[in-house]
């Protein structure tokens, strides 16, 4: 189903972007504000699914469930803008690297399905989880060794 929420306030709440929350400092703090859904300050692989959903459907502008090379250029475009608003584009951290085109495009074919949106999610999920208890903290962000 499609989401009645504006871009803005989609990019604003749903990106994955660089590791620092406005005034925090704190790695990992955006992300996990904006993906934590209950506010526990964990965030599932169900949280992560859902919101993911929720942007490729944002961005999916004619409705079949697929992003085409353009769609995913606006896609692109407007997750690019977002990160360079955090700190002044100086976050650090995961910059939506599990969000790229390279990474979601698992067939090569140049459009990206839900399906494949959600497979590049896991990977990234179990990549991310450092710890390997199944869910992401701000704990999990930061330089390897930590």
């Amino acid at each position: 189903m499609k989401s009645l929420i504006t871009l803005p306030a989609l990019v604003l709440i749903a990106l994955t972007v660089p590791a620092f929350a406005s005034g925090g400092g704190t790695p990992g703090a955006h992300f996990v504000e904006n993906f934590d859904d209950n506010g526990d300050g964990i965030v599932t692989l169900a949280e992560v699914r859902e919101k993911r959903g929720d942007i490729l459907y944002m961005f999916d502008t004619n409705d079949d469930g697929i992003l085409t090379s353009e769609e995913y250029d606006m896609f692109d475009e407007t997750r690019a803008a977002d990160q360079a608003n955090q700190e002044g584009g100086q976050g650090k951290g995961d910059k939506g690297e599990g969000m790229t085109r390279e990474v979601t495009d698992l067939n090569g074919d140049g459009q990206v399905t839900l399906e494949e949106f959600q497979a590049a999610t896991d990977a990234w999920f179990a990549g991310k989880d450092r710890n390997g208890d199944g869910v992401i903290t701000t704990e999990d962000f930061g330089p390897r060794g930590n």
